[in-house]
């Protein structure tokens, strides 16, 4: 059996997700707009519970880190530009 927990941030939207799954069915996971969590199946919510506050709180920290990350990368964004290529060719054409 393999339990996974996933929860990851991002700039953009989404802006993350946090979710528990087990043997690749998802139990469940946490609506970040709502702030409830949202139980995969009916039953798993009556037989386990789980705080969305704990995701939530979960999701700040890494909101946090990735709002440091960014600042101390210097937050520049290059453009992009189109690659510079030189050929050497091994014999005269």
């Amino acid at each position: 059996h393999v339990s996974t927990y996933a929860a990851f941030v991002q700039t953009h939207r989404p802006t993350g997700e946090f979710m528990f799954e087990f043997d690749e069915d998802e139990q469940f996971y946490v609506d970040l707009d709502k702030k409830e969590t949202v139980w995969h199946l009916e039953e798993f919510g009556r037989a386990f519970s789980f705080e969305a506050q704990g995701g939530l709180a979960n999701i700040a920290i890494l909101n946090n880190n990735l709002n440091t990350l960014i600042q101390r990368s210097n937050h520049t964004q290059a453009a992009n530009g189109t690659p510079y290529l030189c050929l050497f060719l091994c014999s005269p054409t």
